[in-house]
């Protein structure tokens, strides 16, 4: 056998793979040696079928699977040894004259070659920023604390700060939801005119159009999708069934530890403290996130370098369950280019700076994503044989073994880029931040 390696330029090339009856012959004889042991064929005792008979009727089946596999792990061996990078998979080059009625075969193979390029960090200029929780936010949330802790005393009539609990009806809708509100969520004087003074029992027309101040509520309250929601503008009945006022906790040490057991806060300035940090914990996550994204896009800007385009459309064409024609080929690669241009760059940035992640790195990770998980539901100390169990159970699932690897891949980068690449950093609050980022204003 004789493998040989054709460069057609710098990111194709042809593999030609010679395969002669002596690579082939002693295997095939070995199968159908096997086959003569056990095949069944009427007329003969078992194990005593003539040798001609069995090639005759096995012959050239066998020999063309033998050569296959013998084909298939010859090309992967030269590969790998030859050290070649390359991009999807080798392409067969239909040979007409092809005929498995030869004693010796010749396959060629279309390789696409990965490019070679360098990345330069110090030319990327990317936007960071750091979120700070402000006195407003941190101040709302003392107030939702003491709301959520807070006690529930049923009221005669809706006031301006009341909940109130009733049905919404629109028959031509299809609308009838149950659902509770504090009369001050709604817009306008107007429509809080209508639930200030209402009793248990009383039914009131509301219009949708504008009816609440924040525009999600409306969906929540009436059941709808957000589509419906956003220009829905009919006339619906409310029916009054409870109606109630929130007395706010106080904030006293019993408070605090329901929030905190460890016995960590003990004044409502250490209570400022702890929702800080935890807010700009979260807060960091998102802006990590928003980096990473950044630092991609100006990446794969400024990393300039060719892909051998044709390859990968004909590639594409085979590649998936379904074969696509070469017009959705050429639609598919063009979505998928920039994707591609990342993984590159990423790897490369990953080999010339030895970022590496082993097994018991992604155990670690996947045991703190799990201990914050129990963490929410009251466990906040589980025992370290449990964390394994649960770990070794996600991982052995391919799927979010693969998840959790990305996401430690991402992370160990985020921390590569902010030592190496200079950054224009923006301290803002989660609503600039939202709103500059995304174009979404983060109160609606």
């Amino acid at each position: 056998m004789n493998i040989t390696k054709e460069n057609v330029d710098a990111l194709n090339a042809i593999v030609k793979v010679d395969i002669v009856a002596d690579d082939y012959k002693e295997k095939v004889a070995k199968v159908l040696n096997d086959y003569r042991k056990t095949a069944n064929i009427p007329g003969f005792r078992k194990g005593h079928v003539p040798m001609g008979m069995v090639r005759k009727q096995y012959g050239k089946a066998v020999m063309i699977d033998e050569v296959n596999k013998l084909l298939q792990e010859s090309l992967n061996k030269f590969l790998v040894e030859e050290k070649l990078d390359i991009l999807g998979n080798p392409l067969p080059k239909v040979n007409e004259s092809f005929s498995w009625d030869a004693e010796q075969f010749s396959f060629e193979f279309e390789l696409g070659l990965a490019p070679e390029f360098d990345v330069d960090l110090k030319s990327n200029k990317v936007k960071s920023y750091n979120i700070v929780a402000t006195e407003e936010l941190i101040e709302k949330e003392l107030e939702n604390i003491q709301t959520r802790y807070g006690k529930l005393i049923t009221q005669e009539e809706a006031e301006e700060h009341s909940n109130v609990t009733g049905t919404f009806v629109n028959e031509e809708k299809e609308i009838n939801k149950k659902s509770t509100f504090l009369v001050n969520d709604l817009k306008g004087k107007k429509n809080e005119k209508k639930l200030i003074g209402a009793k248990v029992g009383d039914v009131i027309e509301l219009e949708t159009k504008k009816l609440f101040e924040e525009d999600h509520k409306l969906q929540n309250v009436l059941g709808v999708s957000k589509e419906d929601a956003e220009d829905l503008d009919i006339k619906v009945t409310f029916t009054v069934e409870e109606i109630s006022i929130t007395e706010k906790a106080e904030f006293d040490q019993e408070l605090f530890d329901k929030l905190f057991a460890d016995g960590s806060v003990k004044t409502v300035t250490e209570l400022k403290d702890k929702i800080k940090e935890d807010a700009e914990k979260q807060f960091q996550q998102q802006a990590d996130q928003q980096l990473l994204n950044a630092v991609t896009e100006s990446l794969v800007e400024n990393t300039k370098f060719d892909l051998p385009k044709e390859f990968l459309q004909k590639w594409l064409q085979t590649a998936g369950e379904k074969q696509l024609t070469a017009e959705e080929a050429v639609s598919e690669y063009e979505k998928s280019e920039k994707g591609l241009r990342y993984q590159l760059i990423e790897g490369k940035i990953m080999k010339d700076n030895d970022i590496k992640i082993d097994y018991a790195e992604l155990v670690d990770y996947a045991k703190g994503f799990i201990r914050s998980q129990m963490a929410q539901f009251g466990n906040a100390n589980p025992e370290e044989k449990e964390l394994d169990d649960i770990a070794g159970r996600i991982l052995s699932n391919q799927e979010e073994a693969r998840r959790l690897q990305e996401q430690l891949v991402s992370q160990k980068l985020v921390g590569f880029f902010k030592e190496n690449i200079e950054f224009d950093t923006k301290e803002v609050s989660y609503e600039e931040f939202i709103k500059e980022v995304y174009n979404v204003d983060a109160k609606k």
